[in-house]
């Protein structure tokens, strides 16, 4: 029998199997995929642009190859000659599935946009921006002092600001005689010096006094999220914080996917490092819209990120990063100019400092926390967990700092989750679950009333229920532990062995109902068995990373633990503790620092005697490997179990307690695992 082509959707992870002929917004309609379209596909709206990509993608088990769609049509054609579509696009209402396919739904075309919750957190930082803006009065030229306009503009910086030497490219000069003689020989000019104490270089200028402020842009490069933060360079205040998708999801949703697409696909690197660098123009235009700024004043960008993702931006290979013993192309940071990594949008000359990386698996991301945290200078013992799609975690105090990175995998941000999408309008975000009733009440994005609250459904009239989202399912495991309807070992209880019907049948396991609104046409919100060991795997990651730290420290216990990053700052530190994702500390100890990768980014913006700072520092952290230590397979298996295997928690049992059940009747127990298995019976 021919199986009909399979057709995977990104970041959604939906596939399906599908006739030739049917076009991809029918098959995500089907699907239950995210994708817009409001003229009835007649190709009129393009709400429903989509990207397909081509190549190997054992992640999903694909082969794409470029027939997989029907041929570009007069529809199509006769929207790209009205009003352009990007590169590689396609109409989702036009393409026709005809073999087997991976499809991205970028952020415009999804209804439910993400909600990029990277909002920049309040902090005083000492303003000492590595560029800065001068006026000067240039003397005029005259016969009997030969010298060019420029080294008359250095004499005068040197005289007037005490700035020795400068340079100046190709495209200043340009703009250089025309802005001194509209200014009236008076010019505002930026001027970047170099933390490593490099000759300083002219990035603009401006007849006259210059008073339309000067911008830079601290980015937080995330596998799966890229954030910004337009920021004042004479005051250090955010203008606008913005974020997207990244488009590498389209490529695989965790790094080493990448890395394997990167391997499988020649050039496939090449197209990860176009993608990023097009989404990162369009994050620059779309948040100086959102300041009511000119991109042109903005004149420097700070990037932290992780090493695979500051290999592709860089435009390096980052196969070496895949395999042991993890090499980069370079750990230490760097300065560059914008138009080295094709960016277009900021200005022409403006300039980038990349952070330094700790280590192979250990980035510039973790550098910028550790820059932000500060976990040398604590006199009690941290734990600092930048939980995302690959987490960062360091440990340490005024002795030594240790940091790691720990695979979580996307489930965290509400991937590879049955019911999971990214945190958006409409998605369930907070979950409690009555122990008595089994009855849940839950809170989505874009609400603050509970479900069960008078005025609920009216809040949420225009976005609706439409999934769960990272915190949301962190939150739903947890309730399902306490409220002993999920035993120790991960494993789902039946409706009788529960006494409540929102245990369902699934297959040969069970799952719990949360929401069902499949009369009205809404989805069906629940929490499956698959679910459950997803969230097993990705926190059972994080605690084998920390304790791995803890055994090189030699201690049993932290003083306290900071739970950094997008998705960090909206967990609910009871509802961590109850899953293990962990160690055990006194709930009043362990905090949210928000997104403190891009807080260390904005410190580096703003202060360029940070810069030297964090270089120094990163050379004193020790890189704990996990990839390599035989001890990180033991503390994951044990840490499988909700909370631990082995592995006491006694500040948890001081606020909650867990119900001492089991619910695997059919055979023997593999506790650690949270799976079960069954004897055949003949």
């Amino acid at each position: 029998m021919t199986t009909d082509p399979l057709v995977v959707f990104t970041p959604s992870g939906k596939r399906g199997n599908f006739p030739v002929g049917t076009p991809i917004l029918t098959a995500a309609r089907q699907l239950g995929v995210d994708l817009d379209s409001v003229c009835g596909g007649r190709g009129i709206c393009s709400k429903c642009q989509i990207t397909p990509s081509y190549g190997e993608f054992p992640k999903h088990g694909v082969t794409a190859t470029e027939g997989a769609l029907s041929e570009w049509n007069a529809v199509e054609q006769r929207y790209e000659d009205k009003r352009g579509l990007k590169a590689g696009r396609r109409l989702g209402c036009q393409a026709t599935v005809l073999g087997d396919i991976v499809i991205d739904v970028p952020p415009e075309s999804q209804v439910h946009r993400q909600v990029v919750r990277k909002a920049a957190a309040a902090r005083a930082i000492t303003m000492d921006p590595a560029t800065r803006l001068y006026f000067v009065e240039v003397e005029e030229p005259d016969m009997h002092s030969p010298t060019g306009d420029l080294e008359r503009l250095e004499r005068a910086l040197k005289d007037q600001w005490d700035i020795p030497a400068i340079t100046a490219d190709l495209s200043l000069m340009s703009k250089l005689q025309p802005a001194l003689r509209k200014g009236k020989w008076q010019v505002t000019v930026a001027v970047h010096k170099s933390h490593s104490g490099a000759t300083a270089s002219v990035t603009e200028i401006w007849p006259g006094l210059h008073e339309g402020g000067l911008y830079g842009l601290a980015i937080d490069l995330g596998s799966t999220t890229i954030a910004a933060h337009l920021t004042d360079l004479e005051t250090g205040e955010v203008t606008a914080s913005s974020g997207l998708m990244n488009p590498q999801i389209r490529f695989g949703e965790d790094l080493m996917s990448r890395v394997s697409y990167a391997m499988m696909n020649p050039g496939g690197d090449k197209e990860m490092t176009r993608a990023v660098r097009e989404a990162i123009d369009d994050l620059t235009k779309g948040i100086a819209e959102e300041g009511n700024i000119d991109p042109n004043l903005i004149v420097e960008t700070v990037f932290v990120c992780n090493p695979v993702m500051h290999h592709l931006l860089l435009g390096l290979d980052p196969v070496e990063l895949g395999q042991a013993p993890f090499a980069l192309a370079t750990s230490q940071s760097m300065s560059l100019d914008a138009r080295d990594l094709d960016l277009t949008t900021m200005n022409d000359r403006a300039q980038v400092y990349i952070l330094p990386c700790i280590a192979g698996h250990v980035g510039a991301d973790a550098a910028a926390v550790a820059l932000s945290e500060e976990p040398g200078k604590s006199k009690d013992l941290v734990l600092i967990v930048d939980v995302g799609t690959n987490a960062e975690i360091l440990l340490g105090d005024t002795s030594r700092v240790l940091a790691c990175s720990s695979p979580t995998g996307p489930a965290f941000e509400g991937a590879q989750i049955s019911s999971g999408q990214r945190a958006a309008p409409g998605a369930i975000e907070r979950i409690e679950i009555d122990p008595a009733t089994k009855e849940p009440r839950f809170r989505v994005i874009g609400s603050d009333i509970w479900s069960n609250e008078d005025g609920f459904d009216a809040v949420i009239a225009t976005t609706g229920i439409t999934g769960i989202c990272g915190s949301g399912i962190i939150e739903a495991v947890a309730e399902l532990r306490i409220a002993g309807l999920l035993d120790s070992s991960g494993l789902l209880g039946s409706a009788a062995q529960t006494g409540t019907e929102r245990m369902v049948p699934e297959g040969r396991t069970h799952s719990y109902l949360i929401h069902d609104a499949t009369a009205e046409g809404g989805p069906r919100i629940t929490v499956t068995q698959g679910d459950i060991r997803a969230i097993q795997l990705a926190k059972s990651a994080l605690y084998a990373g920390a304790r791995l730290l803890m055994d090189e420290m030699k201690v049993d216990k932290v003083d306290r633990v900071v739970l950094a990053g997008a998705f960090g700052a909206h967990i609910s530190t009871k509802h961590a503790m109850v899953l293990g994702m962990i160690p055990d500390a006194p709930l009043e100890n362990v905090s949210s620092a928000g997104n403190a990768a891009g807080t260390g980014a904005r410190i580096a913006l703003c202060n360029v005697a940070a810069r030297v700072e964090i270089e120094r520092v990163v050379g004193q952290i020790t890189k704990v490997e996990t990839a390599i230590e035989p001890k990180f397979q033991e503390h994951f298996v044990a840490a499988n179990a909700i909370p631990h295997k082995t592995d006491p928690f006694p500040e948890l049992s001081k606020i909650v307690s867990l119900p001492d059940l089991t619910f695997n009747t059919g055979g023997e127990s593999d506790s650690t695992s949270g799976g079960r298995r069954r004897r055949r019976r003949g």
